[in-house]
């Protein structure tokens, strides 16, 4: 099949891509530093010519509010609109576990007002929410950090690699459409504290991690349902503990999505 990919160039994107390509799939890699852009329109025509599915795993340059509403909501209308017209027979989107309880963030409003659209048309689909990913730890850190104390709230949370998520949205992308939402999350579930306090260990971090009842995850009250999935969720299969011993020299201190959860899609 061809399978065009949206944010085809980012982390979750371009292992996607070698994914599909490696079960022998025509997989386009399409952003706007290849050409196509989902918000302007431009590209869109020529890279949905003959494709089956369309997956979108591109994510909003702005976290402020109306921002990354109109890029959610404009990108994923072009998107839905263009695939009509070139007969498009699956949609797939990655989102976010717990979006619909983050809702004080504008981001997680945004990435509920892009599955709306998606349920709403007339386009077969698939979204796939995904946990935050192992590769934002260091992130979470940094945006937590007061002086050289880390304070985090101590609800569970459930990663996965980006790797998996990649490979976990390649099965549903070749599959038949869900019509529905899939979920998939980490093989582990911690508390948000102790993953931050073994990743920071690891890297021989001096910082302190703090259990704060009253701290925030990216500026939401979180509790231990709100950063893990359903017990019907797809469980990946690498354990925090070996993506640690690979990444060590790999960390990304670029906070997230989405995850993603808290902006980890891109």
């Amino acid at each position: 099949m061809k399978i065009v990919v949206i944010g085809g160039t980012g982390l979750i994107g371009s292992r996607l891509v070698l994914k599909l390509r490696e079960h022998g799939h025509e997989a386009i890699a399409a952003a706007p530093n290849t050409g196509v852009n989902s918000v302007t329109g431009e590209g869109l025509e020529n890279a949905l010519k003959g494709a089956s599915v369309v997956v979108d795993v591109s994510n909003a340059p702005s976290w402020e509010d109306a921002a990354v509403m109109e890029f959610f909501e404009t990108s994923t209308r072009n998107l839905l609109t263009h695939e009509a017209a070139a007969g498009v027979r699956h949609h797939v989107a990655l989102s976010v576990v717990g979006s619909e309880r983050m809702l004080d963030s504008g981001y997680f409003r945004a990435k509920i007002a892009q599955e709306n659209l998606i349920k709403g048309s007339s386009i077969p689909y698939s979204i796939v929410r995904a946990t935050q990913f192992f590769e934002f730890v260091k992130g979470i850190a940094d945006f937590s950090t007061d002086g050289n104390k880390v304070r985090l709230p101590h609800a569970l949370i459930q990663p996965m690699s980006a790797d998996d998520v990649a490979g976990a949205v390649a099965q549903v992308a070749m599959g038949a459409p869900v019509n529905g939402m899939v979920e998939v999350g980490g093989p582990q579930q911690f508390r948000l504290d102790e993953l931050v306090r073994q990743a920071l260990a690891a890297w021989k971090d001096p910082r302190e991690v703090v259990a704060d009842p009253h701290a925030l995850y990216y500026g939401i009250t979180v509790n231990d349902e709100t950063l893990v999935p359903g017990k019907d969720a797809r469980l990946s299969p690498t354990p925090f503990a070996t993506w640690l011993g690979q990444s060590k020299a790999q960390v990304s201190g670029t906070p997230p999505q989405s995850s993603a959860a808290a902006k980890n899609i891109a």
